[in-house]
């Protein structure tokens, strides 16, 4: 089995800074895309942003030039740089990771638990 476990959401004032960490673990054979979503109620979950194995990247508009999505490719980790926060960017964030089971080598794509962002003053 494969799990996605993240940390780091929080609460911060308008303009602060926040990292999230996604790290997988399990029977993982090669980790494909990683990304991070969000969702807001009522709201359907949208993409944040999205970086494949090679290192390319791609953001939603709302958030291009304040997040920055990076990855540790030993380690099977996502991570999500978030600054000048804005009240807009409160959600609950959701890591997805695109993975090949090293016991079986079904490709599936995992979901981690989700962490609450709120940016308030």
């Amino acid at each position: 089995q494969v799990q996605l476990v993240e940390s780091g959401g929080g609460l911060v004032q308008p303009g602060g800074s926040l990292r999230l960490s996604c790290a997988a673990s399990g029977s993982i054979f090669s980790t494909n895309a990683m990304g991070w979503y969000r969702q807001t109620p009522g709201a359907q979950r949208e993409l944040v942003a999205v970086i494949i194995s090679g290192g390319s990247t791609n953001y939603a508009d709302s958030v291009k030039g304040r997040f920055t999505i990076s990855r540790d490719n030993a380690k099977n980790t996502v991570y999500l740089q978030m600054s000048s926060l804005k009240p807009e960017d409160t959600a609950v964030y959701y890591c997805n990771a695109d993975i090949i089971s090293a016991r079986t080598r079904v490709r599936n794509v995992y979901w981690g638990q989700g962490t609450q962002v709120t940016v308030s003053s």
